[in-house]
């Protein structure tokens, strides 16, 4: 039976978001409705509002999530009623070229829910990443649903969902940061912040904050920066190198999505080092180098997408670090909020004076 519950909805291009009714369906073959306990604000909400990813108005934002599966329909093996879970926005198909070749974190083919949610007029809703969870209730794909530890509270293990894993898997998966390695991060937003802490985790001796902000540059360190660059005052490139015996570090992380920045990561980096591209530019964006300098830094210039992670294997194991206190997910969180704060929650995003608004949905 379709279940009518409250969730936050962007109507428009740029328009305030509302809190409205929506229609919930049963879970058919292959999906699972889930109870969301804590979702939080991610860019990517903003992104869809402003109409920056695409024109499939009305919206059901969320997608950051945690919650209990309350059911699941025919032939759903990966998860059961009652099920503490992550929502992912990747569910791998299992079959495609990615996958048969043991690569699933590159799947090709991932799949979201097929029926869709819908106002009370019948107006069908499209959720944020395939998942729509600034709601009390939503419809995902099974495989969007990754069991995990529920000691873990839900405002905690929800950021796996999508800002925190890209910056942790950014650096761990990605960048391949190892023990002893020099590493650079420019943008110390939510994101920079996990590149960070994924560096810490993975034993890099030198870790170096770029930002504009020396509020974010000071929380930066509490999350592992052993140096911090405030790029508005001295040219970050020459100070990275300066860092690193003149060298440039191993792996450099651009958090932001911008020309200047990624140019500025590609010259900070050490012969044969990688940048990694895991900020979100503009569709209209561009970079103009020279080829001759791609050529002669050798080295691997890669992009992340969600942190090239597997939630199965990695959501379950960073759960378990953090459970044993190794990994501060729980810094991330700037403030726990209602679900009829989303717009206000944008408000301070926009300013810089968050990393983390979280949405307590239900208990």
């Amino acid at each position: 039976m379709s279940v009518k519950v409250k969730g936050v909805v962007a109507r428009a291009k740029g328009a305030p978001v509302t809190l409205e009714t929506i229609v919930v369906p049963d879970p058919g073959p292959g999906e699972a409705r889930v109870r969301v306990q804590a979702c939080g604000v991610c860019h990517t909400d903003l992104h869809y509002r402003e109409g920056a990813i695409n024109d499939q108005f009305p919206f059901l934002l969320g997608h950051e999530a945690a919650g209990v599966v309350e059911s699941v329909g025919p032939d759903v093996q990966e998860v059961s009623p009652g099920d503490y879970v992550i929502l992912n926005w990747r569910a791998v198909c299992g079959e495609c070229r990615a996958c048969r070749r043991g690569r699933p974190q590159y799947c090709f083919n991932t799949h979201n829910a097929k029926q869709k949610m819908t106002l009370e007029d019948g107006t069908e809703l499209t959720p944020a990443l395939g998942i729509g969870a600034f709601a009390e209730l939503t419809l995902v794909a099974a495989g969007q649903c990754t069991k995990v530890d529920p000691q873990a509270p839900p405002e905690v293990a929800g950021l796996l969902g999508c800002g925190v894993m890209a910056g942790l898997g950014a650096a761990i998966n990605t960048g391949n940061v190892s023990r002893g390695d020099s590493v650079a991060v420019i943008g110390c937003g939510g994101v920079g912040d996990a590149a960070i802490a994924g560096a810490r985790l993975a034993g890099a001796r030198k870790i170096i904050a770029v930002d504009i902000d020396d509020r974010k540059l000071a929380k930066a360190k509490e999350f592992g920066a052993t140096d911090v660059i405030n790029s508005r005052a001295i040219d970050p490139v020459e100070a990275i190198q300066a860092l690193t015996e003149g060298n440039g570090a191993d792996v450099v992380i651009e958090a932001i999505g911008r020309p200047e920045t990624y140019e500025q990561a590609f010259y900070a980096r050490d012969l044969a080092g990688t940048v990694v591209l895991v900020g979100v530019p503009d569709p209209s964006m561009r970079i103009d180098l020279p080829l001759l300098d791609f050529f002669g830094r050798g080295g691997a210039l890669k992009s992340s997408w969600y942190g090239d992670c597997l939630p199965s294997r990695d959501f379950p194991m960073l759960i378990d670090l953090y459970l044993q206190g190794r990994l501060p997910l729980q810094d991330f969180v700037s403030e726990k909020i209602g679900i009829g704060d989303v717009e206000a929650a944008f408000d301070k995003m926009h300013k810089g004076e968050v990393l983390r608004s979280v949405v307590m949905v239900s208990g």
